[in-house]
């Protein structure tokens, strides 16, 4: 079967100067916001060439369907069907989620404190039985305990109904509100809630409350952001006094509070808005706790103000700002304060007496690992969640008594089919970058791997928005791992693995540093002998498709195969599009391209899509979602068209869109195995491993 050749329609456009050229921009639906809310409503022709694709994709992969099926048997065996969360305590109750056998959705649920039989409240499998799609927003249960805010997406588009159950009942009250954020901050006497509305070009900029028993379109609006280029997200205050709106974009941060307690507050700015400053509150009594990278801290540094003059000029400084350990995020109990930061790509816990200002660490021994603050719905109390993991270690689920320092263990996470960690090895390595940055990679392999005998290694990358890539378990992986791959995670610039000042220098005019990091990984791993060149799958998604998309153009011959997952490849284009739902907020990061030349050149000078040559390409697999608002499907449908109609050798190159999914594909824990297992057999068989036997 040959593949689908996209017809080329030619659409230019003159910018700063330079004529941009656009084959298969007729691939965007021009509906694309009506598609978002109902997926039938896509052009005939476009439907048919994205079905063409997926029939051609079908056939392409069809040798390795029964690899599919036993590595997807495979993954699942791994996977504890009855599994369950640890439960988190919150006044008489103690709430948590569970899985039943063979169940796809989380059943959402309380027992009594003390313990007992759980009470579910949602059973995400029932729930999901009206769809096609399903997927939990937010869920939160009242101040009183007697009502449960909830919310799920039935399209993939991320626009999320709330409704609201009762526990004595189990019914939704007549209350749904629609194309939400979905998740909600209750008012402390039960009767009002806040939440955030998304626009008509999916953006959230509005706040509103809602009172129980009234119509949405009665709604109180508390906060609008009037910077398209903001998003606003709502939570709950250290205390659960307030309600906190955060705006920002990748550069800028301001928040607010409303106070819970009455009715009809309104939201009480903290710190007016300064280009570059970013910060996150968190409150104590009449004090509060702000992380924040005010005054040249860029790994940031914790202060405080007093709650009743919160502005910049009364903040004091109480843990300073220490180049190269960033401070991830901060926890505040009633006399702890947390935090977790990351020096040198290695976490870790720090953990404050307020009362006696000692402080404590909480670390471990592993050369790559991940920590995780796991927060709770209690403030006065000596008692906090962490979960730990490595790339040979199962996750571990740990409550820790800030005042005895005595860890105890709440839950390991369990391997059905049966885990040995002594049977593999994580490690570390250091890559050296073209302008001589040290860039770390963590690798995971059997134990009994031969060096220097050429196994075929999967890279995976992202390198964007600041987001750290953890050395953390995964089952999934493990059924490369045991058929002869290494696998092992780069942390490139672009990310703030090493520390925000990694991240900085990995964006804007200094993108290409995050292309030029990862293609140094793979060498330096060449050169450690864990594999050769043209035995490298590289595997990264959403802004890692774009990294897959731009390594794939500047070294096609480092790699046998790439897999992009949803890849964000059309970059200048999308930055062009101001009607898009990312693209003002996405500014900041890349530059603005429309009113900046230079960024218009820097963009363009990468984009993946713009800069297909005429040369031969490895194996390609891209995957996308029809309703993806993040990433849009016409982004890897035209990047796979172009690469068909210049590259010059190589390939094949293949596109697999889910015709019913968005950004995060399949829903359910089972369905989502079946495209893991796609990709996964796209690597095994482009490294000639298709038949091999765990």
């Amino acid at each position: 079967m040959k593949p689908p050749i996209a017809q080329r329609r030619p659409s230019q456009r003159l910018l700063h100067g330079v004529t941009v050229t656009d084959d298969y921009a007729w691939l965007k639906d021009e509906k694309w916001q009506e598609v978002l809310r109902d997926p039938s409503l896509l052009d005939p022709d476009i439907r048919a060439y994205l079905e063409a694709e997926n029939a051609y994709a079908e056939e392409r992969l069809g040798p390795t369907k029964e690899l599919q099926k036993t590595l997807v048997a495979e993954m699942r065996s791994r996977i504890k069907e009855d599994d369950s969360g640890v439960p988190t305590p919150d006044g008489p109750f103690s709430y948590l989620w569970k899985f039943r056998e063979g169940g796809q959705h989380q059943l959402i649920g309380r027992t009594p404190r003390g313990g007992g039989e759980m009470q579910t409240i949602l059973d995400g499998d029932a729930l999901a039985k009206a769809s096609d799609y399903f997927k939990f927003g937010g869920t939160r249960h009242s101040p009183d305990h007697a009502l449960e805010a909830w919310s799920a997406d039935l399209r993939g588009s991320e626009y999320f109904a709330l409704r609201i159950r009762r526990w004595n009942t189990g019914e939704d009250l007549p209350d749904i509100l629609t194309e939400t954020g979905g998740s909600v901050v209750w008012g402390r006497d039960s009767s009002f809630f806040f939440y955030v509305q998304v626009d008509e070009n999916h953006r959230p900029l509005k706040v509103f409350r809602h009172r129980l028993g009234t119509a949405q379109a009665d709604d109180i609006l508390v906060h609008e952001e009037k910077d398209i280029g903001w998003f606003t997200h709502i939570g709950e205050s250290a205390s659960g006094r307030f309600c906190v709106i955060s705006g920002g974009d990748h550069d800028t941060t301001e928040e607010w509070l409303i106070d819970l307690s009455v009715p009809d507050a309104m939201p009480r700015l903290i710190a007016p808005r300064e280009t570059g400053v970013r910060y996150s509150v968190a409150d104590r009594g009449d004090e509060l706790f702000i992380l924040t990278n005010e005054g040249g801290a860029i790994d940031f540094k914790i202060v405080t103000a007093p709650l009743a003059a919160p502005e910049r000029a009364n903040w004091r400084e109480l843990v300073p700002h220490r180049p190269g350990t960033y401070i991830l995020g901060i926890d505040l109990f009633a006399g702890h304060l947390v935090r977790l930061e990351r020096a040198n790509a290695l976490p870790s816990i720090v953990i404050r007496d307020l009362a006696t200002q000692a402080e404590h660490t909480i670390a471990f021994d592993e050369t790559a690992y991940s920590l995780d603050m796991i927060g709770g719905y209690e403030f006065d109390t000596t008692v906090m969640r962490f979960a730990y993991s490595s790339m040979t270690t199962p996750s571990e689920v740990y409550d820790y008594d800030m005042a005895t320092r005595q860890r105890t263990l709440r839950k390991r996470q369990e391997i059905p089919s049966g885990h040995d960690p002594a049977a593999y090895v994580t490690t570390r390595i250091t890559a050296i970058a073209r302008d001589g940055a040290e860039v770390p990679v963590s690798i995971l392999h059997r134990r009994d791997l031969v060096r220097d005998s050429g196994a075929p290694l999967l890279l995976y990358g992202y390198g964007s928005y600041g987001m750290a890539m953890p050395a953390s378990f995964s089952a999934n992986r493990l059924s490369l791992v045991d058929r002869g791959f290494v696998y092992a995670i780069a942390h490139i610039r672009g990310g703030s693995d090493k520390g925000w000042s990694w991240y900085l220098d990995g964006k804007r005019e200094k993108k290409t540093n995050t292309f030029d990091d990862f293609v140094a990984a793979g060498h330096a791993l060449i050169e450690a002998r864990y594999t050769s060149t043209g035995r490298i799958v590289g595997h990264g998604g959403s802004a890692g498709g774009m990294l897959m998309g731009a390594v794939a153009n500047r070294a096609p011959d480092l790699f046998a195969g790439i897999l992009a997952e949803v890849p964000f490849v059309d970059v200048l284009a999308t930055m062009l599009d101001d009607k898009l739902p990312l693209t003002p907020p996405e500014w900041p990061e890349w530059g603005n391209p429309i009113t900046d030349e230079a960024a218009f050149n820097t963009i363009r000078s990468y984009s993946p899509y713009d800069n297909v040559v005429a040369q031969a390409y490895p194996a390609i697999l891209a995957m996308a979602g029809l309703t993806d608002p993040r990433v849009t499907y016409w982004e890897p449908a035209k990047w796979v068209a172009r690469l068909r109609a210049t590259m010059t050798g190589g390939g094949p190159v293949i596109l697999h869109t889910n015709m019913g999914a968005g950004h995060g594909g399949a829903s359910g824990r089972f369905s989502r195995l079946d495209e893991v297992a796609i990709g996964y057999a796209f690597a095994l068989d482009t490294v000639g491993l298709a038949g091999a036997k765990p």
